[in-house]
């Protein structure tokens, strides 16, 4: 239960446009929305739980006008504190976890309206009964408006793509005086009448506007699914399977994710209830989850999808170059845990130093073993346990550390964090952020890597909008007094 503000800092507007039990004042216990999953924490100056579009855009509006900073927050479980307050105590918290009410199928158009404080499992559901879902599917449960602001990926990106390649329309609130609401929601897949404007608000962390319902197109739910972790040669063959299953399996392949030896064994450390599937509970280096799955009815007589697969791996078993060296073979249900405990896992393991990585597909292990190679040398007390959706060009660049003490000394974190990026970046081409956008953590690398003119380009654009800059996250060029 939420305490009603009563403080005189919360102007008397905003409390009675929102109603008090909207607000959240500066006495109340606040540690939900003041602090993120990876530890991140701020205070805030207060919080406001607005119910629809048009209470948001009157809190947007209220703040902006008494200059007051606000952080938009979806449902918290991001990576790289962009939905967390800083520390100042003057940022207020724009939750939008109250727009949970609206959501309706459109089954001829397999398309949703959604609000954006919905959950990813709570709209699933939903769609499950019409024989549906949202395809981007996430260990984590988010709420969608966090999504959209943040583009997720996901672990079957592979076969479905990101949320902006989902997205079909959305309904925005402008962060100016006017809280101003735009309607690109028309729920159509072609419209060349003029730019694509919703694209603006996808993964740029609510920095233009704040989304607060979305319209997405859902795919029909697969009827079946086969899977098995695979154990390749070498960290070259990873892509020599890919290649391979990806022209003998097409479109059916939805799923490539590399899992690490180290990232394994703290998985299975920390959640003894999933079970170990290799032989003799002997983690490998490196291991691969592969899914394949279909949405259609399979006809009489046809093979079933395991069947598909264990018949596709024995063929590429059978290639000269002998890219896989072992297939292990079992139900989603029973494999797919120890890919989602991978996170958990590798957190609780010790001092975690987290990067979002992309690259060019080629190069995710060939950055891999030069890092690992460098780390080896430079600072041995890292242990890399990485993980990630290889198959679209991501990793999860995780590094535990063995000894806390140097670990903690001053200034190790920054220089570690930018020794890694500037290796990603400068080196292999590759991106800072993912899937996991910008937040307060990776805006030091988009202030120093986004060229000048897309920097301009950013400013002239908020300005055209009379934006404010107001948040955990900044487009544009850096200010004198930030």
């Amino acid at each position: 239960m939420t305490t009603p503000a009563t403080s005189t800092d919360i102007p008397h507007e905003l409390v009675e446009r929102l109603g008090a039990d909207a607000i959240v004042a500066p006495a109340a216990d606040r540690s939900a929305w003041e602090t993120g999953v990876r530890g991140d924490r701020g205070d805030a100056a207060f919080i406001m739980r607005p119910k629809d579009t048009d209470g948001v855009a009157a809190a947007v509006a209220c703040c902006v006008r008494h200059g007051i900073p606000f952080v938009p927050q979806s449902g918290n479980t991001g990576l790289v504190g962009g939905s967390t307050p800083d520390a100042s105590g003057a940022q207020a918290v724009l939750s939008l976890e109250r727009l949970n009410r609206v959501c309706e199928i459109d089954v001829d158009n397999r398309s949703v309206r959604v609000g954006a404080g919905m959950r990813l499992s709570q709209l699933n559901a939903r769609l499950e009964a019409e024989g549906l879902c949202f395809p981007v599917d996430l260990g984590a449960d988010p709420m969608i408006g966090g999504m959209v602001a943040t583009n997720t990926g996901g672990a079957r990106f592979l076969r479905y793509g990101d949320v902006r390649a989902n997205t079909l329309g959305l309904t925005v609130v402008l962060p100016d005086g006017e809280g101003t609401v735009l309607g690109l929601d028309r729920a159509l897949r072609k419209d060349n009448t003029g730019p694509d404007w919703k694209q603006l608000f996808i993964g740029t962390s609510g920095a233009f506007g704040i989304v607060t319902e979305c319209v997405l197109n859902v795919e029909p739910l697969p009827r079946e699914r086969a899977t098995a972790i695979l154990v390749p040669r070498d960290e070259a063959a990873t892509f020599e399977l890919l290649r391979a299953l990806e022209t003998r399996l097409g479109s059916d392949l939805s799923a490539f994710e590399f899992m690490s030896g180290n990232a394994m064994r703290h998985a299975l450390a920390h959640a003894p209830s999933v079970r170990n599937p290799f032989a003799g509970g002997d983690i490998p280096q490196i291991a691969l989850l592969v899914e394949i799955a279909r949405t259609a009815p399979a006809g009489e007589g046809e093979a079933t999808l395991a069947e598909v697969l264990e018949r596709t791996l024995a063929a590429v078993w059978e290639q000269a170059d002998e890219p896989l060296t072992d297939a292990l073979f079992g139900p989603p249900e029973e494999l797919w845990p120890l890919r989602h405990a991978l996170s958990e896992g590798v957190k609780h393991a010790g001092r975690l130093f987290a990067f979002d990585l992309a690259f060019a597909r080629a190069d995710v292990m060939r950055f891999r073993a030069a890092m690992t190679q460098h780390l080896a040398a430079d600072w041995p007390e890292l242990e890399v346990c990485d993980f990630g959706h290889v198959g679209d060009g991501g990793i999860h660049f995780n590094l535990v550390c063995r000894d806390r003490e140097r670990c903690q000394r001053s200034g190790y974190e920054q220089v570690l964090r930018d020794t890694v990026v500037r290796h990603a970046v400068e080196d292999f081409h590759g991106s800072f952020s993912a899937e996991h956008a910008i937040g307060r953590a990776n805006q030091r690398y988009y202030d120093h890597y986004t060229p000048h003119a897309l920097k301009t380009l950013a400013d002239r654009f908020g300005a055209a909008l009379g934006l404010q800059a107001s948040g955990a996250v900044r487009f544009g060029h850096e200010h004198e007094d930030d």
